[in-house]
């Protein structure tokens, strides 16, 4: 009998415990997309922003390569933000930019989700107040997402 009492609550208790994991996940999965700065309207696909650099009418960006990767065609290349002193220097090239600017941001070294980079240098272009950035959706990496589909890059001059 107290066998069958024992599993009972055993089962009880894992019914429990599944339905306060089951109620947690979305709330950890707000957490993960409060994580980054920027908003989906806030990234630029890697077709979109190779239209602009190729098209001769087309308002250019400034683009900044915040990574240690190639650099795409019209980048400014500013090495790898996580790094303090690649961050002040893109500060000091923005603070005197109109707030409107059209600025586009890649790495490229691995997804976002693993990217040190990104992060630092988007919040602080949140925090200057500029409203017209994106960030470049280099899912995988700059190879995958840019280099293989023939994008322009800086050395094809």
């Amino acid at each position: 009998m107290k066998v069958i009492i024992a599993r009972i609550s055993f089962t009880f208790l894992m019914v429990l415990f599944g339905f306060f994991v089951k109620a947690q996940i979305p709330s950890l999965q707000q957490k993960t997309l409060q994580a980054n700065p920027w908003a989906e309207s806030q990234v630029i696909q890697p077709a979109s922003l190779a239209a602009i650099i190729k098209d001769p009418q087309a308002a250019k960006p400034l683009i900044f390569n915040i990574g240690v990767v190639e650099d795409i065609k019209g980048a400014i290349k500013l090495g790898a933000a996580s790094e303090k002193e690649n961050l002040a220097l893109l500060k000091k090239k923005l603070k005197d930019l109109p707030a409107n600017s059209f600025i586009v941001f890649y790495c490229g070294c691995c997804p976002f989700s693993k990217c040190p980079n990104v992060r630092p240098a988007f919040t602080m272009l949140k925090d200057m107040g500029f409203t017209n950035a994106k960030l470049l959706n280099l899912e995988t990496n700059i190879k995958t997402d840019w280099i293989s589909k023939g994008y322009p890059l800086a050395k094809d001059k």
